[in-house]
Parts: C-alpha cells; structure tokens; sequence
C-alpha cells in the first residue's frame, strides 16, 4: 500500500511533522519529527538513536503509529529500512531537504542510522 500523491507532497514539503505513537498502557504520545519522501516512500529517523520513544514504540507496536500532518492524522505501519539502501535512501533525503539545519549532522551519525524506518499508510 502506498500514499497518494498529494499526501506524499504533503509529507515532502512539511519542515516537521509529528509522529503519534502508543505507550503500553495504551496512552498516545506525539513527537515532532524529520520526514523525507524518496521515490513515493516515507523515510524517518530517531535522531535519539534506539532510546527514543516514538522509536521504541515503533518498533513494539509497529501498526499503532500515526503521522500527523498539517493537522491531518494519518494511521501508518513502521517498516524496518535498517539495510544499506534504506539507510542511503533516508540520509539522502535528510541532506537535502535540511541541508541548512544545524543539527542535520545528528541525523547522520552511525549509531542512529539504524533507526531508519519507512512509514506505509495503513
């Protein structure tokens, strides 16, 4: 399943956009994060590395992920885009839509680089 085009406009030209993740008690927690779209897929990244939360419940609870927007909330399933292509495609998309932001190089360190995931409509 993919996203429409004008979502993955959407997605591409937003500066930030917010990821609604579950905690096991089943309480919602919203995170501001970086999205790129490569080729009509949907690349994010912890810039915390394996500890951030958002992260950790993506990968626990994969199918109760949510990407927010402009307002919109949009249910998303977490894939794993932790190989070398993946990981390439996500830097690449990192470099250049924050180019001219400080703290880009964060976002590419090896030890966040897997935390690379692709987000699928669900």
């Amino acid at each position: 399943m993919f996203f429409d085009a004008a979502t993955l406009r959407r997605i591409d030209t937003a500066y930030e956009v917010d990821i609604e993740s579950t905690r096991p008690d089943g309480t919602t927690r919203t995170t501001t994060i970086w999205a790129v779209v490569d080729d009509g897929e949907v690349f994010v990244r912890s810039w915390k590395g394996d500890r951030g939360y958002w992260y950790q419940a993506a990968l626990d609870r994969p199918d109760e992920l949510a990407l927010i927007v402009d307002g919109e909330r949009l249910p998303v399933r977490a894939v794993g885009a932790n190989d070398e292509a993946g990981i390439a495609r996500c830097s690449a998309g990192l470099s250049k839509k924050y180019r001219r932001v400080g703290s880009l190089p964060g976002m590419l360190l090896p030890r966040v680089l897997p935390t690379t995931l692709r987000l699928e409509p669900r």
